[in-house]
Parts: structure tokens; sequence; C-alpha cells
């Protein structure tokens, strides 16, 4: 691990001079003062530090001499302080000398010879030393406001708001909360579940237990380093020093915040889990329950280099599972691993290179890379979208972090044909301060696992709570599939794609959505070759099926107007899913650009004139060239006729 030396043009410290009240001061420097009046003289000189208490650096001192004074005059004074500390037995250091704009020097010295000091003839000011930080933020801070125009002309940091609303619930070892950085943001509650450490030679030096959760901390809510600097952080501690837990340590710290939040309701919620473990049903259950409790839970989605899907939480399909990107937003990589890619993958985020709080004391900063940093990029975002409206329900929080990301900006050749094809090419972005995506029509792409390859496999894809599906199509690598279905099961639409003869799988592909008051249901054709339509005026047509068990499958044809209908074909079922919201309404897309999305089987398609929007295309037809895509109106337009 390496300090980074400087991280954020220049920051001065203001300072103020000690010659105002003592009560003005910290304890420490009402001391001072005393030890400089020791004997009731009034000092010389003034002796000024910095008005920012963890910036100074304790022993280390300017002593400037008055203007028109001469190099001569600097080794003079020099020599009478050391004369004056030799007869006093005590030490000092010369550690440089100026004769510039200032005559002066800097010396290491304790605050007994400092009484001395301010008594030297020619003696101007006495300066207490004090850190400089670079202003400039760093390139993960950076990046997230980039898209929308965040970073001012002087690249300081402005994200809409600060995060204040939110509360951060953070499982990871323990946080050196006298950190510059996270003091008094971060609450280290009384949970402590971890097991011991390895071995009979672990030292448990605080700056070693400390390091991993101060720097998550502080990139999540640092006063200069953290991404929503107003979120409170609540470490509750399931790692050890070695960074290691169990898995029944984190069901109990989950535990703890269920029953925390229960007893102390907070409207705005994040649970942040960096770190992963194996596959473990239970886990993933006590985390689809914080969630169904209005958590938005994140997670990393691992540094191994597989597929995420391997790993808990970061298959819990209702955790929001982040993987990391570097500054050249390529995936993120550390010698034989790197960041875990994917289906269960929603999105990426900086975690290479990042810079943060070091616990190795509390003004250190140094760099750390790995999806926990990710994690807390996501974290800090969502901190940031709640804080704008506390109401916003967690999927809402992921559909609106995956809108205002940026699209197709890490190259994904690397990857396998399965994970290129699954792994989402989104990396997070803060949502501009000038506009929100409330009230819009939101919708995301869902992968299914692979199916097997027997002509009896299908694979089936969901929507998180709190979305309706508004789509659903079928993608098979070589062709080979016989059509999808969306089914009901357990009150829950199911979007279920069937492998063709011969076929090496398939995948069932779900179009997942949200906005106010959206309800969606499907409806099948009464019987195979006949139409399936939307029943009512009220309900729009927003996407086809169609399945055969005796030939590949074709897609049905929709059909929008007076009957919003999915045409049928002779012995094959066609389903249609019909939705309504407030002002929802869905046109007919023709096929202008055949171009398949990384292997996707959803094209790109172009509306005719601005009623629609590519983004909100909830459903595609590639066999016949025709898409329904969808928007809500907003309420100063009016409304069109379908297509």
């Amino acid at each position: 691990m390496r300090r980074a030396s400087t991280w954020i043009g220049w920051a001065l410290c203001l300072c103020a001079s000690l010659a105002v009240s003592a009560q003005n001061y910290p304890e420490d420097a009402a001391m001072t003062l005393d030890l400089i009046r020791g004997d009731g003289a009034q000092p010389e000189s003034e002796f000024l530090r910095c008005n920012k208490a963890a910036w100074r650096v304790p022993g280390q001192y300017l002593v400037i001499l008055h203007q028109g004074t001469h190099e001569s005059h600097v080794q003079r004074t020099i020599g009478r302080l050391r004369a004056k500390a030799d007869r006093r037995g005590y030490q000092l250091r010369i550690l440089q000398t100026y004769s510039g704009a200032l005559h002066g020097f800097l010396v290491k010295m304790s605050t007994d010879v400092l009484q001395l000091a301010v008594k030297l003839p020619h003696v101007h000011y006495i300066e207490e030393d004090s850190s400089i930080f670079a202003q400039s933020a760093p390139w993960n801070l950076q990046r997230l406001l980039q898209p929308h125009g965040g970073v001012s002309e002087n690249g300081t940091y402005r994200p809409p708001n600060d995060g204040g609303m939110a509360e951060v619930y953070l499982m990871d070892g323990s946080v050196q909360s006298s950190h510059r950085e996270v003091g008094g943001r971060v609450l280290i509650t009384d949970f402590n579940n971890v097991p011991e450490e390895d071995g009979v030679r672990v030292h448990r030096q605080s700056s070693q237990c400390d390091s991993h959760g101060t720097h998550v901390a502080g990139v999540v809510s640092g006063s200069d380093s953290g991404v929503a600097r107003g979120a409170g952080v609540n470490l509750v501690r399931v790692l050890n020093c070695q960074g290691k837990g169990t898995v029944s340590g984190a069901l109990a710290g989950l535990e703890y915040i269920r029953a925390t939040l229960l007893a102390r309701p907070v409207q705005a919620v994040v649970v942040l889990l960096p770190f992963i473990g194996g596959f473990s049903r239970s886990l993933n259950a006590a985390c689809r329950d914080m969630v169904a409790n209005g958590a938005v839970v994140i997670a990393a989605a691992g540094n191994y280099r597989e597929d995420a899907c391997l790993y808990s939480p970061a298959s819990e399909p209702e955790v929001i599972t982040v993987g990391a990107v570097n500054a050249a937003d390529q995936l993120m990589s550390q010698g034989a691993g790197g960041t875990n890619v994917g289906r269960c993958v929603d999105l990426f985020a900086p975690g290479d290179d990042i810079v943060g709080p070091s616990s190795d004391c509390s003004t250190c900063f140094t760099t750390r890379s790995g999806t926990s940093q990710a994690a807390a990029h996501a974290a800090g975002v969502a901190a940031v979208i709640l804080s704008s409206n506390p109401d916003t329900s967690p999927v809402q929080v992921l559909q609106m972090m995956l809108h205002h990301s940026v699209s197709n900006a890490v190259n994904l050749l690397s990857l396998s044909d399965t994970h290129r094809l699954t792994t989402p090419n989104l990396v997070a972005a803060m949502p501009p301060a000038n506009g929100t995506a409330y009230g819009e029509l939101l919708c995301r792409t869902v992968w299914s696992e692979r199916s097997g390859v027997a002509s009896t496999d299908s694979a089936v894809s969901r929507c998180r709570q709190g979305e309706e599906m508004m789509g659903c199509s079928g993608h098979a690598p070589d062709g080979a599939r016989v059509g999808e279905t969306v089914t009901m099961n357990r009150e829950q639409m199911e979007c279920v794609a069937y492998n063709g003869p011969g076929g090496r799988g398939v995948y069932a592909v779900a179009r997942c959505c949200v906005t106010g008051g959206l309800r969606c249901q499907p409806h099948a054709g009464p019987e195979p070759g006949q139409d399936a339509e939307c029943v009512g005026p009220q309900h729009q047509l927003t996407g086809c099926t169609s399945w055969s068990t005796a030939e590949v499958s074709s897609n049905s044809r929709p059909h929008l107007g007076d009957r919003k209908r999915c045409a049928g074909k002779d012995g094959v079922t066609s389903h249609a899913v019909c939705c309504h919201a407030p002002s929802l309404e869905c046109h007919l897309l023709e096929n202008t650009l055949a171009d398949k999305d990384q292997g996707s089987a959803v094209l790109r398609l172009v509306a005719k004139g601005n009623s629609c929007r590519v983004r909100g295309a909830t459903g595609a037809d590639g066999a016949v060239g025709v898409a329904v895509c969808c928007r809500v109106r907003p309420p100063e337009q009016p409304a069109t006729d379908p297509q």
C-alpha cells in the first residue's frame, strides 16, 4: 500500500492569531498559550495556527522575522534559540531556512522551546506548520460527474446534493473514526461479530484492522474523497483484521440492522456490503428481505475475474451488484484477478487506484483498488438519489442509476461469448443537478442464465419486486429456439424461452420497467394460430411472444390501433403483454439498423419522428423488423395516435 502524497491547484490553510482569547481554540491550543505566557508577560511575537485542526503538523513551526531583516539575522536568531534550548536541555532541529519573500526558518521543536522562541528579538510571528492539498477532484469523482457537467472549471466536485438525507450501513471491518476524512461522519455501532484471525503471528495493529473499512467509508462520505459527503455512515463490524468474516456473522449483522431500523425507522437507507463469499442461499435470502423492507442493498461483484453469479451476496437479484472499471473505463484488473462480470452485475463504477483515507494516521491518504471501492461509489450515488427524493424505492434507485449511467463505454471483447453477451455495458454516473428521471418510464434488460441443450429445456427471466415486465424475448446463439411465453407464477410474470431441436441453449430476456401506476399482464391467444390481444382501451400493447412445438419460432408481429394485438400464425401460440399507466403511449418502430448490441437479440431501432426514444423500447422483433416502443407522455404534450 502506498500513501498518496498529494491528491485533491493548492488550498492553503487559513490561520488565526492566538492573541484572541483562549476559549476560541481547542484545549491543546489553550495549553500552548499558557506555556507561551508562562511568566505572565505578553509575548513579543504572535503565534499562529491553522483553523483546521486536523490539518495541523504538531511540533513543526515556521519562525518568521520582521520585514527588513537579512539572512544574517536568520542565522543569529537560530543561534540564540539553540543556545537557550541547550541551557535548558531541550532539543530542536532546523529543517529549512528562507531568504526570499520571507526571512525565517522551519524548526522542529517542543512547546517548551516554542515558549522561548516567541520572545526572541526580530521574530515577527511563529506559525505552526500545516498540510495543503491539491484541489482537482480525483479521477473517480470527476468521472461520476462528467456526463452531466458537474465538475467545475477548477476541477472541484459538485454533486447535486451531499446525500445528507440518507443513512448508510457499512458492513466491514474497523474504521479509524478519528481520521479527518470521516471524523463525525461514522458511527461505530456496538455490533461486532467476527472470527478469530488465522495464524499465531497476527499482529492486530490498528492501522491493519482499520485499513479496508476506513478507505471504503471515506469513498462513501469522506469530507474530500467522498461521493456523498453529507451521508451518515453506521459501521456494523463483520470482518476481522484480515478482512475475513463468516456468512453467519453477516446474517447476524443484517439482523442487527433490521432490528435497528424497526426500532428507529429511517426513510432513506443504503446497506453497503463490500465483501463476497461463495454462493449462499441464506445470505441471499437475508439481503432480499432487507430490500423488501425498503433498504437499498449494494454489494461488490468480487475480484476474481469470474461470473458474479457464483458468489454471494453478488448473485442475489434484488441486490445492486457493482463491478469495477479503471480511469480508462476498462475492466479493473488485479494481477491474475480482476472484476467479476456477467448477468448478475448491474453496472460498473470506478474501482481502480481510488484515493481515500489511510488508517496509517489521521491525515494520511492512500489508493486502493477493488469492487469494494466500486460498490462504495454506487452507495454514494444511491445516497444522493435518495436525498433528492427519500420516497424512492430500492428498484427505482436501481433504475435511476442505470438511466443516468454511461452506456457502451467499456470494452468487453476480452470476455467469453457468454459474458460479453450478458454483462451490462454501463458505468455509474451522478444524476444531473437540474433534472431527474422521476415520472419517466425507466426500463432495463434482464438476462436469464443459459438453458440446457435438450429440446425440452427452457430458461426463465424475472423482474425485481416493484418492476413490471413490458416485454419478453429469447436469444439462441445458434438461432435454434422454438419461442417464448409470458406466464404468471405466484402473481409474478415470467419470461420463458424454449430451446429448439439441436439447439445449444437459449436465453430468456425480459424488459423490466418502472413508472408511477404501471401494471402489466399477459394475454394468450384463445387457440394456437389465433391473435392475442389487449382488452380495453386503457391497456397498451407493449410486447408480443410466440411459441410452437412444431418449428423453430418466428416472432409474432405486433399491431396497434383499434385492436392492439399480436398476430397469430398456424400452430403457433401467441401472447400479448398489455400494460396500463397514466399517460402511457406506445408506437411501432421500423428497424433501420440491424446492429446487434454486443450480441443482444434486441435490435437498435429508430423512431419515426420524436414520439419515442430507443431507451424506452420494450421489445423487438428482429425477424420482421418491427418493435413496440413506449413512453410516459410529459403532461404538457398532447397525446399522439398509435401507428
